[in-house]
């Protein structure tokens, strides 16, 4: 789970990353089980992101800012943030085992990280809207399908095959690479800002909800919510 902690320090290591000029490709994974459960709840609940200047907000500016090629290698579970992030990488390699969900309207929440923007431009409205307002678990295989991922490989290759994806875009140009990745995500910039700006504001308002409240207090109490 994801604290403002580890928002920061991600945040910090991919900005680094993108200014190192020995670094061409950045590749983010998690472990063998679980990619990432998404926002520890309860840090959430004592140190809401009430500004953009939040370690989760930050985090999501540096990526979408990122010059150079970003490849998510998923084993697992990726939820919450840990499937909207995959929406602004470059390549999304997954195992078999990778479990995706987007459970924010569950949690008295919405959407995050542009989801509600891309999402719908990637799989459709009729799926982004199953996705985001239902909230449901759904498996590589679906996720391939609606274009969320670029490959589904085997668990036990994930990591070895991301690295030679890497390898194959370090073996080219690099300004034609970062050129490229620019030109790719031009037209949309300022729509993935503006729409992160909106979606931040309305979730920082609705953590300090009842619904919310309530929410993760029965996901803390392992119950149904009322």
């Amino acid at each position: 789970a994801l604290n403002n902690s580890l928002y920061t320090q991600l945040a910090d290591r991919l900005l680094a990353a993108d200014e190192d000029a020995e670094i061409g490709v950045i590749i983010v994974t998690g472990g063998d089980t679980c990619f990432t459960s998404g926002n520890d709840l309860a840090d959430f609940l004592q140190h809401p992101p009430t500004d953009l200047d939040s370690p989760a907000f930050r985090l999501m500016r540096v990526v979408i800012h990122l010059q150079k090629p970003l490849i998510a290698a998923v084993c697992g579970a990726a939820i919450g943030i840990g499937t909207t992030l995959l929406l602004h990488c470059d390549q999304v390699l997954v195992t078999r085992n990778a479990k995706l969900r987007t459970p924010f309207v569950n949690l008295g929440l919405c959407p995050e990280f542009a989801s509600s923007l891309l999402l719908t431009q990637i799989a459709g409205y009729p799926r982004a809207a199953e996705k985001l307002m239902l909230g449901e678990a759904f498996l590589a295989p679906e996720a391939l399908e609606m274009g969320l991922v670029s490959k589904v490989v085997p668990t036990d290759d994930l990591l070895e095959f991301a690295r030679g994806q890497a390898a194959k875009l370090v073996a080219l140009p690099a300004s034609s690479i970062r050129t490229t990745k620019h030109l790719m995500k031009a037209s949309r910039s300022n729509a993935i800002s503006d729409t992160i700006a909106a979606e931040n504001k309305h979730f920082g308002a609705m953590l300090s909800s009842p619904e919310a409240r309530e929410a993760f207090t029965a996901f803390a109490e392992r119950r149904p919510p009322e």
